[in-house]
């Protein structure tokens, strides 16, 4: 992450004011560890979720417990390094030139890694159809925020199904599918929370096109009113 996304290309996240995540950002930040390593683990964190989210998906018994516990612990894992690596970059001062490239990027692999998997965990018709839309409208929420960006607008980081949104979803998802078992079901879960990541990224995408065009709008209106 680089300097200059301190404001309109930053989340705004409540807990990067956490003691915590102070605590731990500045203990790194005297290391030599530098923000696009932590963004590249960001995106092992998201493999690995993805891989336990079809094991556990074709999985019985204690290793579909495990499964899907462990990719709810690795989704959490990549929001923390999402947190961490703007932390360490802003706040820490280690910012690169580059460090745009390794903060959104890397977020486009994990997103693809995460929810693709989980269709081909379902014996269903249209479930691997399911995961990849899935995994595409999740991208394509991120390239409308940033295309505002482009644009010269403030990057839109609202809407129902924002990347923090989307991992709650599917943590929640991996809880409850453990005990799908004791109701003699599986998989209903996740593709409910597959359909939810889905339909709510293009209503998140949808908002934010109509916030771009908004704004484009307005600034035209107070280009042509404005004295020469």
């Amino acid at each position: 992450m680089t300097e200059p996304a301190t404001s309109a290309a930053r989340r705004p996240i409540a807990s990067r004011d956490s003691p915590w995540a102070k605590a731990v950002a500045a203990s790194l930040g005297r290391t030599a560890v530098q923000p696009n390593w932590i963004s590249s683990l960001s995106v092992v964190f998201a493999a690995v979720a993805g891989y336990a989210l079809w094991r556990g998906g074709v999985a019985v018994g204690a290793v579909r417990v495990v499964g899907f516990l462990g990719a709810a612990a690795c989704m959490q894992l990549r929001l923390i390094c999402n947190l961490l690596d703007g932390m360490i970059a802003v706040e820490g001062g280690k910012g690169s030139r580059t460090g745009e490239i390794w903060n959104d990027l890397p977020d486009r692999f994990s997103d693809v890694l995460i929810f693709a998997p989980v269709g081909y965990s379902l014996p269903w018709p249209y479930a691997v159809e399911l995961g990849w839309v899935a995994a595409t409208l999740a991208v394509l929420t991120a390239y409308v925020r940033m295309t505002g960006g482009a644009m010269g607008l403030k990057q839109d980081f609202g809407g129902v199904m924002g990347k923090p949104q989307r991992m709650a979803v599917m943590t929640v998802a991996c809880v409850l599918a453990c005990l799908e078992p004791l109701l003699h079901r599986i998989g209903y879960v996740v593709a409910v929370a597959l359909l939810v990541v889905a339909i709510g990224s293009a209503v998140t995408m949808v908002t934010r096109l109509r916030r771009i065009a908004a704004g484009l709008n307005a600034s035209a209106g107070s280009a042509s009113g404005s004295p020469s």
